[in-house]
């Protein structure tokens, strides 16, 4: 099974980016892992916000597969601890999956349309963190994740 992560806009800060990319790499070692950048909308603020989240549905539903299964990152999600979280991946790969897509909205969240379309919603918080944040948080999880089903010493309990 695949894992990728679909974003909005791009990160800019330097630590940020380097920290992903250090779990990032981290994660390739137990599975195939990708994030794919979806670019900012042009002239967003001349949207309105109703505009703006069919405009980025659009986006985000045109980089899925038909045999994907997307997950929305979403505050009103289903809330996970790490080792719940790990035995959802773990369903999700013995499923006999392709992919599975785990996607960060806009800042005004989803369309109606990629709600429709998902096969859940996972919450990292019910705080809302910025876009850029939350992809560093999701991509430890990930690792973390894949270290408690490999039985690795990365997780405590």
């Amino acid at each position: 099974m695949k894992i990728k992560l679909l974003v909005l806009g791009k990160t800019d800060a330097k630590a940020l980016k380097e920290l992903i990319q250090k779990y990032e790499s981290r994660l390739r070692y137990y599975i195939t892992f990708s994030i794919e950048i979806i670019p900012d909308l042009k002239h967003a603020k001349n949207l309105s916000m109703i505009q703006q989240k069919e405009k980025e549905g659009q986006l985000i539903l045109g980089n899925i597969n038909a045999t994907d299964r997307l997950f929305l990152l979403d505050e009103k999600g289903k809330d996970y601890d790490s080792i719940e979280f790990s035995k959802f991946l773990q369903k999700q790969m013995n499923s006999g999956l392709k992919q599975i897509v785990l996607a960060i909205g806009g800042p005004y969240g989803f369309s109606d349309e990629v709600y429709k379309n998902a096969h859940g919603k996972i919450s990292f918080s019910k705080m809302t963190f910025s876009h850029q944040m939350i992809r560093l948080f999701v991509v430890e999880q990930l690792y973390r994740g894949m270290s408690i089903l490999k039985n690795e010493p990365y997780h405590h309990q």
